[in-house]
């Protein structure tokens, strides 16, 4: 491995204990739940298992290659590995992030798509879908969320939690946050006595979208 190879590694170990950090910090993730994974070339770092994301440190370093060999470090990749590397293979996307928000794993509990109460929707590439339980760390949990993502850039999963992809752990961890909020403000306009809310349509959500490949800055 050349040293320009060594130095995206370490930076994207850093980047992989740092989004980590902050899913705990923000209350996305309780204990060890959750877990972090970017894509350098033909290596995944993921968050080992079972280990507090505070004790991480640069010695702790976990990758993988693209089938799921371990190639660096020493402890054991997150039982979700299965899940990582099913994006990967199936995506553009180079990071991955996947936690037990509350209201996102709430709502999960209660419908198969997440109602459209916002045009937050569209960040996700329109109404988000809920992936049919299965255990952690299957196959069978993998190819439910796989169709749940088909054209979608994040899903949830049923029972469990969400999960988000994009081109960088910024990106990802965003769409986390959104769909995390979107589901927190369904919860909350249901919840009026004797009022449903109001949804946007699929039109209404296919202009945001459009809107939003035109959004910040060039």
């Amino acid at each position: 491995m050349s040293d320009r190879q060594h130095e995206a590694i370490d930076r994207g170990w850093e980047a992989v204990v740092a989004t980590a950090r902050r899913t705990a910090a923000e209350g996305l993730v309780v204990g060890t739940s959750g877990n972090v994974s970017v894509r350098i070339g033909d290596t995944v770092l993921v968050t080992p298992s079972g280990v507090p994301y505070e004790r991480l440190r640069p010695e702790d370093l976990t990758g993988v290659d693209p089938e799921g060999n371990q190639i660096l470090g020493k402890l054991t990749p997150t039982s979700e590995l299965p899940l990582h590397l099913a994006v990967y293979r199936n995506t553009g996307a180079t990071a991955v992030v996947h936690t037990h928000a509350v209201h996102a794993t709430a709502v999960s509990t209660l419908v198969t798509e997440v109602p459209p109460v916002h045009y937050a929707a569209a960040i996700l590439g329109g109404t988000v879908r809920v992936a049919p339980y299965a255990r952690y760390g299957t196959p069978e949990l993998a190819a439910n969320m796989l169709a749940a993502l088909r054209d979608r850039t994040g899903c949830l999963l049923a029972n469990h939690g969400t999960v988000t992809y994009g081109t960088t752990l910024d990106e990802a961890y965003d769409r986390t946050a959104q769909l995390e909020w979107l589901c927190q403000v369904w919860l909350a306009a249901s919840s009026v006595p004797g009022r449903s809310p109001s949804l946007l349509t699929e039109d209404q959500l296919d202009e945001v979208g459009e809107a939003l490949k035109g959004y910040g800055q060039r």
